[in-house]
């Protein structure tokens, strides 16, 4: 038996919020292969002998990220995982800032004894805000595990702690040094994003692409301190941003599977 409460059922507003999201979400999706496209012709540019146009396709791709990071924000206004999302957005925003100190284009903006640290410092505060975010998801997926949490978070403060020993404090160039103890922070910072992730996605696999763009993210900046503290290489370029591009974008896309988390909620 039905009860009528004499008062008219109103679908228009969540149907328009339904047709908002897939609409915002198909959009975002199609950014992947202008990323992809980015990021490939950035690399290949750089074994050609075209400086400006390399920097151009990797920056490119980093800016794409950042713009489908805000895309996806907005496909989940009003929706439970909105505070997850917005979070994921600025860590990107802070990240393509990043993007930008490394490359140098910061230098007469803001002075720095080395473009480097500008860099740590933007990818740091990115990464303390995509912590900030696990959380959020840890909170509104009532993922409750603490074992399963800390158990990730030592595991990767000991692998970077070991990572960062043999690549950056057994250094011996003069010109690296005043980085070595930033390095330090840096790298336990991202360990730290790692951990988080691989504790939230060891109880729900939703959250597995999370997990691995952070990894991918720590072992970028493991082959780029490599390539700073120790000798540089063949293709170090491809080595570093393959898996940096690659993580980035796994932290924005996972959002796909990690939202479905909290529908719950």
């Amino acid at each position: 038996m039905s009860v009528d409460t004499g008062q008219p059922i109103n679908t228009s507003a969540a149907s328009v919020t339904t047709v908002n999201e897939t609409s915002n979400s198909a959009g975002t999706l199609l950014l992947w292969p202008l990323w992809a496209l980015l990021l490939f012709a950035g690399l290949v540019a750089g074994n050609f002998d075209s400086p400006s146009m390399s920097e151009c396709g990797r920056l490119g791709s980093s800016v794409v990220l950042v713009f489908a990071g805000w895309v996806w924000y907005l496909s989940c206004r009003n929706t439970a995982p909105e505070k997850y999302t917005l979070l994921i957005a600025i860590g990107m925003t802070l990240g393509g800032i990043g993007d930008f100190f490394m490359g140098g284009l910061f230098d007469t903006l803001i002075p720095l004894p080395s473009p480097v640290l500008g860099g740590m410092a933007s990818f740091g505060l990115g990464h303390i805000i995509y912590i900030i975010g696990c959380f959020e998801a840890r909170l509104r997926a009532q993922l409750t595990s603490s074992s399963a949490m800390w158990g990730s978070i030592i595991f990767w403060q000991a692998a970077s702690t070991i990572g960062w020993y043999f690549v950056v404090f057994l250094s011996t160039k003069e010109s690296t040094q005043l980085l070595v103890w930033p390095a330090l922070g840096y790298s336990q910072l991202l360990a730290g994003t790692a951990g988080v992730t691989t504790g939230l996605a060891v109880q729900d696999r939703r959250f597995v692409m999370l997990a691995i763009g952070a990894a991918l993210f720590l072992i970028s900046d493991l082959i780029l301190g490599w390539g700073m503290f120790r000798e540089t290489f063949p293709h170090r370029m491809e080595a570093v941003w393959i898996p940096y591009g690659g993580g980035q974008m796994m932290i924005v896309y996972a959002i796909v599977t990690a939202r479905k988390a909290f529908q719950n909620c």
